[in-house]
């Protein structure tokens, strides 16, 4: 089974990327969005969306990055795909699944599932664009309002030249709604197309996966909101070890918390720390009694000291 660690906009950064592929066996990472309007972008714009590039296009753990342009002009989609490529990108992934307000609004990510030829074009001038060697894949949802277009949708994106597809089980009107999810259509596309199908959405543990891959019939899955969850969560998928203990977690946002206080994005550390906590909650009721401490406070120092704190007490409490 391969796994992908997908992108999240604001969340699965650089350092995030860094800290998950240290602790996982992913076999591939597709970055947060590259917005394409109507130029041609300076090189670093992707250099800063994606230092890996200045390591061959991997992590520092040697997994390789893949950068998602999003965007819905053909030619300054395949100008800007050709350039990351160039820069050292492990191919290009085109958005078409975001289910942002704004993005949609300016007929980005998912807004372009409802025009399926606007797809195909974009994903041919794309692939014509970009050496042969370099994939060329696409993410994409079920459908904008609801899941009616679904084989629609994928038979653009393989028309289109695409070299994989990677399928949201959710339409954009269902955001992320528990019990949305459809694998069973996934499956579908799965004995579809010609091309490798990779399945996404609500795969939070090790049971999830298996289960994931026997309805889709994929042994390609990419995980997002579950790898902040589960920090291991590729590891106990992928080797069947255990979730990481509480107090493993802790070592782990503490670290992270310095390397992100150090680094050029400190301001927004607070906010970013506080994000993971919201994930982290599903997994580990107790950082839904940490959090309590830290959601007012906006002072860095300030929050990692309390993180700081929970781990030394953790450390006696294991003495």
């Amino acid at each position: 089974m391969k796994l992908i660690l997908g992108p999240m906009e604001g969340v699965l950064d650089p350092l995030m990327r860094q800290i998950l592929t240290e602790l996982n066996p992913y076999d591939l990472c597709v970055t947060e969005f590259v917005r394409v309007v109507d130029a041609k972008l300076p090189p670093r714009v992707f250099h800063k969306l994606s230092p890996e590039l200045h390591n061959g296009g991997k992590t520092l753990s040697g997994t390789p990055v893949r950068v998602q342009l999003l965007g819905q002009a053909p030619e300054y989609m395949a100008e800007n795909a050709a350039l990351a490529t160039e820069l050292g990108s492990s191919g290009i992934d085109i958005n078409f699944g975001c289910p942002s307000k704004t993005v949609n609004g300016n007929k980005g990510g998912a807004a372009l599932l409802k025009e399926p030829e606007l797809m195909y074009q974009v994903v041919r001038t794309v692939r014509n664009a970009v050496a042969a060697e370099h994939v060329v894949s696409a993410k994409v949802r079920l459908g904008f309002d609801d899941c009616s277009r679904y084989r629609e949708i994928v038979d653009a994106v393989q028309l289109g030249g695409a070299d994989e597809i990677v399928v949201h089980g959710r339409s954009k009107a269902d955001a992320y709604k528990p019990g949305t999810v459809r694998w069973d259509l996934i499956g579908d596309i799965t004995q579809r197309l010609r091309i490798p199908v990779t399945a996404n959405g609500d795969i939070w543990n090790r049971d999830d996966a298996i289960k994931c891959a026997e309805i889709t019939g994929s042994d390609k899955l990419m995980v997002c909101r579950g790898a902040l969850n589960m920090p291991n969560l590729a590891a106990h998928i992928k080797n069947d070890v255990a979730p990481m203990s509480w107090h493993e977690v802790l070592v782990l946002l503490v670290r992270y918390s310095e390397f992100e206080i150090k680094g050029d994005k400190g301001l927004y550390y607070p906010n970013r720390v506080k994000q993971w906590f919201r994930y982290l909650q599903a997994e580990y009721p107790e950082a839904r009694e940490l959090f309590t401490h830290i959601r007012a406070l906006k002072n860095k120092q300030q929050i990692l000291g309390i993180i700081t704190t929970a781990l030394r007490d953790s450390e006696k409490a294991l003495a």
